[in-house]
């Protein structure tokens, strides 16, 4: 589709003015780039289990320990809504202009440059750290078996000999990589929940019908967390759930993965918005259905529940260990430690891969030093890749403190990360009353009807509003416990990502003196042009391959459509 010289005209005159950053005119050469090399099957099964890790496999058993069965269940089930209204905003973003600098690029194009490097680096601060959880995570898993290994052993084992070289051998590996294991995940997790259910309904070696009986007391409905310090029935229960939603925060943190794809994605267009329409079941049946499964049958009581800073080395690092363990069915309990162990390094894998592409896109703007944009002959961004891996050796922290320690530090800074993210994204597409600002009242001011998006998304402008206040009431108050009493190396983890993320946003704006972009001098073209005609060239090669494959293909879509 090409657009009129005048629309054209309008863009450069955009950029002669400061308004456009030209970090988004892609410097780097075809040679010199990130490939598009993620194939629509991968892309759709990424979307679906790539973001299945340790929030939901084993900090559910902390969740389930201080907010009850019921407040595990409606943690999961609100902050979901506010995840799937979080990337329905970003879809209909990057379905529009799917490009290769991530969401930190719509903050500079559509708000302001000050708040794209600060959601940038926010953002690359996030998956500087999480690699070393989700190693972390793989670690605990194999204290499960033996205690006699060193830790730091396990943790180069995985990071160099699996996860690095994983992803330094190119996206097309990646993709490959990552779909398997993704399958692999999504097929053991709803293993997992059918397990629940058979186990609860005396499926289990003790022929005991569990049914709702750890729903009652003395588990459950609800948790009394803090009781013993706040001497309050009323608000220990309160404070158990309020407890869960920092839980099922960092369990959802990473579903925004999708946004970062994009610019490695074959027919973003059509492809990513596919993938996030299907969130909103999966979010219900893996997710609140994973958890349900884990609260029929498992006690909140439970002393062997794996709880973030508590729990002695050796323990079970998923609730699906105990509860298979608590019926005294053999064996199963390693096998299921051992896919855990591959949800903890699939998790790993893909968050080296997004912390390496969000370092690349934050060079290519020119908000990080451009040694990073460099890029190998199979489109790897290395000097990115190995930075990002450098900082997954924070791991190693978990041989002078424990596990659980590292593991309750990491939860406190990516959720605190992750939800500065998720509100960027809500800002940068939301229609801002009365002021004049971002993508949606851009749309308006130049006279483009949301109608013709290729996505567009639902209940909105009320649903990135009410995703913005919970995410950001949520993110205030998440750290209460640290108060009780006074722990610092939990505070300091649970808010240091608040004022870092100010002090760069300011700081680029006092030092560049950049404007908010007004809504009629929104840069809404540049770039589009481009992407409709390689668009319009991937749909014919692909009806090409279709014709040649047959059917075979049809049946396969159908399938990736019924997950």
């Amino acid at each position: 589709m090409s657009l009129p010289d005048s629309k054209l005209d309008d863009a450069s005159n955009t950029e002669e003015k400061g308004y456009y950053d030209e970090g988004l005119h892609d410097p780097a050469s075809e040679e010199n780039t990130l490939h598009r090399g993620i194939k629509a099957r991968q892309i759709s099964m990424i979307a679906l289990g790539g973001t299945i890790g340790t929030g939901l496999i084993m900090g559910s058993g902390t969740a389930l320990v201080q907010g009850g069965p019921l407040g595990l269940c409606l943690g999961f089930s609100f902050v979901g809504l506010i995840c799937f209204l979080t990337l329905a905003a970003l879809c209909e973003m990057s379905a529009y202009l799917p490009h290769k600098t991530g969401f930190a690029g719509y903050a500079t194009r559509f708000v302001d440059p000050a708040l794209g490097f600060a959601l940038g680096w926010n953002y690359t601060i996030k998956y500087l750290i999480v690699p070393a959880g989700s190693l972390n995570a793989a670690c605990i898993a194999m204290q499960y078996w033996t205690l006699s290994v060193p830790l730091e052993a396990w943790t180069g084992e995985w990071l160099l000999h699996f996860v690095f070289f994983a992803n330094l051998l190119g996206v097309h590996v990646f993709g490959e990589l990552e779909f398997w294991m993704s399958t692999l995940k999504v097929l053991s997790l709803i293993g997992f929940i059918l397990l629940g259910i058979i186990v609860d309904l005396g499926g289990n070696p003790e022929h005991d019908r569990i049914g709702f009986r750890y729903w009652r007391h003395p588990n459950g409905p609800m948790g009394s967390y803090l009781l013993d310090r706040v001497h309050n029935e009323y608000l220990a229960i309160f404070l158990g759930f309020w407890s869960t939603l920092t839980t099922a925060l960092y369990s959802y943190i990473g579903t925004e993965l999708i946004g970062v794809t994009v610019g490695e994605a074959q027919n973003p267009r059509r492809n990513i918005p596919r993938a996030i329409k299907r969130t909103f079941f999966r979010i219900l049946v893996f997710y609140i259905g994973g958890v349900f499964a884990i609260s029929l049958i498992v006690p909140s009581t439970s002393t062997d529940l794996f709880v973030a800073n508590s729990s002695p080395a050796g323990a079970a690092a998923s609730p699906f260990v105990v509860g298979v363990t608590l019926v005294k069915i053999r064996v199963l309990n390693h096998v299921i430690n051992a896919i855990i162990l591959l949800f903890t390094i699939s998790a790993a894998n893909a968050d080296l891969y997004i912390g390496s592409r969000t370092l690349y896109g934050l060079a290519l703007q020119g908000n990080a030093p451009r040694i990073f944009t460099k890029v190998n002959r199979i489109g790897v961004p290395w000097t990115a890749l190995l930075s990002v891996t450098l900082f997954a050796c924070l791991t190693f922290l978990n041989v002078s403190s424990s596990s659980a320690a590292v593991f309750a530090y990491v939860v406190n800074l990516t959720s605190a990360l992750g939800a500065i993210t998720w509100m960027s994204i809500t800002y940068t597409h939301m229609q801002v009353w009365p002021l004049p600002l971002c993508f949606m009242n851009a749309l308006r001011a130049q006279g483009i009807s949301r109608d013709t998006l290729p996505y567009k998304a639902p209940f909105q402008p009320y649903g990135s509003w009410f995703t913005l206040i919970s995410t950001a009431i949520i993110t205030i108050f998440k750290g209460f416990n640290t108060f009780m009493p006074f722990t610092t190396g939990l505070f300091i983890t649970a808010y240091i990502p608040i004022p870092i993320f100010f002090v760069l946003w300011l700081g680029y704006k006092i030092y560049f003196r950049t404007r908010t972009i007004p809504p009629a001098k929104v840069d809404l073209l540049t770039g589009k042009r481009e992407i409709d005609e390689e668009e319009e060239r991937f749909l014919v090669k692909e009806d090409l391959q279709k014709q040649v494959r047959g059917s075979m293909t049809r049946r396969w879509q159908k399938l990736l459509d019924l997950l």
